[in-house]
């Protein structure tokens, strides 16, 4: 059989094709991207796609930020959200439909009392943002203002109807009551499903007091609907010194075996985030950034609500820091039982980078 050599035209071809290669690969490299781990899928651009499960408040704004100041596109990743809560993010992320969860302290602990093989790899919020608010009626008929002595606030609380959406928010209001004197049980408590369900009962007169995480309460308060008595700022207990970790990312174990990379591409796309928060925390750009994220909230009351976090310029965890947290969520009793860690088997630092994205 005789050799035919290829023709001119079919060898400009095949050149044509290897230079389109090449630069779709340059183009790929310059992006940050590289091809998907095992189990990962291939985006726009040579992204590898992640879905991430959060919530709505004040501790899921990390996430936000990462995107909208492009720090997980210059990982590589193309990210969808999922809304999560403390009941749908645990069996979302067994479940596979998210990789990556923004997780508190409790819902972690009850998963792994559960059996669930979580790990958390990264802390993304310090300290426990939540508030107590009162209806207008309430504070005008008991003579609280701003300036009320917590004395005096909690006193009337013990002679009045709550809200209660979830046994952890019941359980440390409850515990806030019982540290200053106020036997929980004189309260009477309306179960009720959710915190947007609390506020319309506030608002009916159905209850006289809710507790929920920020920004709600003071979305209440700026609206002229009711008063936050307790936050961060005024009860030690829920600072970020006293409670230990808000938040935290949290994946399966299976999958960070096989997607090792992309976990610290994450990490390191909120660790980013966490530093720039805390550097501009004092900042009217952030606020804004965080109203655009969090729509329908005034960037006045998420400016306030942002320096009720710690936001960590590194994602490391600690055991100290662990100690804390486990001390706060077991000493609610809400867990099934009582709850220990251990390092590199329920959490690690495996995952975080000195520096971060920066």
């Amino acid at each position: 059989m005789r050799f035919h050599p290829p023709s001119r035209r079919t060898a400009l071809k095949a050149l044509t094709a290897l230079a389109t290669a090449l630069s779709l690969a340059t183009l790929t490299a310059a992006c940050g991207g590289s091809a998907p781990e095992e189990g990962a899928q291939a985006g726009q651009g040579g992204l590898t796609k992640i879905t991430i499960g959060s919530g709505d408040n004040i501790m899921d704004l990390p996430m936000k930020v990462a995107e909208a100041n492009g720090y997980f596109r210059k990982q590589g990743l193309e990210v969808t959200f999922v809304q999560t809560n403390a009941s749908t993010g645990p069996a979302a992320l067994e479940s596979g439909s998210v990789q990556f969860l923004n997780s508190s302290p409790t819902g972690f602990l009850s998963a792994l009392a559960k059996g669930i093989p979580q790990v958390a790899i990264a802390a993304d919020g310090l300290g426990n943002p939540i508030a107590i608010v009162v209806s207008k009626k309430f504070a005008d008929a008991n003579k609280i203002t701003a300036d009320t002595p917590m004395e005096q606030v909690v006193k009337a609380l013990g002679n009045s109807t709550a809200g209660a959406s979830s046994a952890n928010t019941k359980a440390q209001a409850s515990q806030f009551l019982q540290s200053r004197g106020v036997d929980p049980a004189k309260v009477k408590w309306v179960q009720l499903p959710s915190p947007a369900a609390n506020k319309a009962s506030l608002n009916s007169g159905q209850i006289d007091w809710f507790m929920t995480g920020q920004p709600t309460p003071l979305s209440i308060e700026a609206a002229g609907e009711g008063l936050v008595v307790a936050d961060p700022l005024r009860v030690p207990e829920w600072s970020p010194d006293r409670a230990g970790y808000g938040e935290l990312v949290v994946a399966r174990k299976d999958y960070l075996e096989k997607n090792p990379e992309i976990a610290k591409k994450v990490v390191a796309a909120i660790q980013e985030a966490t530093a720039y928060m805390n550097a501009h925390v004092d900042d009217p750009a952030l606020a804004e950034l965080a109203a655009k994220a969090m729509e329908g909230v005034p960037a006045p009351v998420l400016q306030a609500t942002l320096k009720q976090v710690g936001w960590p310029t590194s994602a490391a965890m600690d055991e100290a820091t662990w100690k804390k947290t486990l001390d706060f969520v077991n000493g609610l009793g809400v867990l099934t039982k009582e709850m220990t860690v251990t390092a590199e088997t329920d959490w690690t630092n495996t995952y975080v980078q000195p520096g971060g994205g920066s």
